[in-house]
């Protein structure tokens, strides 16, 4: 009887996280953000501990697993109308190289050393730091990486606006001033929150407002 309530017990986990994962939304394991990662860990131990311990009330697990899909979702929703508690959550991309440069104040705040980079170079068939133009770590801890065209580098797309805010740490990084961009929204005729996404390349502002997208 022990064995056929264990077995009953994992076949009902099984669709039960299956799911779960499927309200939680699609999303590969290496671009899980934090809040994922803790949630999903613990929806494991929770199921784990339900298998195991066969003579607990099988509802000991599966309220929490409830609960934590309920956080996790309205935290989403958050984090999506809400930038600062998507940043506060998931931090922000870093360039780790700029124009063939390595930044290596970015690399030693984000506790990512060379060898960390040469590897993940490796890793994408990058034979020299030489060929890469730019390199960004991004909140996932994956590195995407943008060659040099036939030696020379590129003007990357940096985004200054992102759902009508204003992204001061590139401002900063570009040496230009809050006033400088909204001046040329001004001049646009585009007021801040209509923006969708705004980023600057080769010397120039490219704005995509809300009406652009599709809704």
């Amino acid at each position: 009887m022990d064995y056929v309530n264990v077995v009953l017990r994992t076949l009902l986990f099984y669709v039960l996280i299956t799911v779960v994962y499927r309200f939680m939304g699609k999303r590969e394991i290496g671009e899980l953000s934090i809040i994922d990662l803790i949630v999903s860990i613990l929806i494991a131990e929770l199921a784990a501990m339900a298998i195991d311990k066969y003579d607990m009330s099988i509802w000991l697990s599966i309220l929490p697993i409830c609960a934590l899909v309920v956080i996790q979702i309205a935290v989403s929703k958050l984090a999506l109308k809400h930038s600062s508690i998507r940043t506060l959550l998931d931090g922000k991309p870093s360039l780790i190289v700029n124009r063939g440069k390595v930044n290596f104040k970015e690399m030693l705040k984000q506790r990512y050393n060379l060898e960390d980079l040469l590897t993940q170079l490796r890793a994408r068939q990058v034979k020299s730091l030489e060929e890469v133009d730019y390199a960004i770590l991004e909140t996932s801890g994956k590195l995407s990486v943008f060659l040099k065209q036939r030696g020379k580098s590129g003007a990357y797309p940096l985004a200054v606006i992102l759902d009508g805010e204003i992204q001061e740490d590139t401002l900063k990084f570009l040496h230009k001033s809050k006033h400088w961009l909204l001046d040329n929204l001004e001049i646009e005729n585009v007021a801040l929150e209509d923006v969708f996404y705004a980023f600057y390349k080769g010397n120039r502002l490219f704005i995509i407002k809300n009406t652009d997208c599709i809704s």
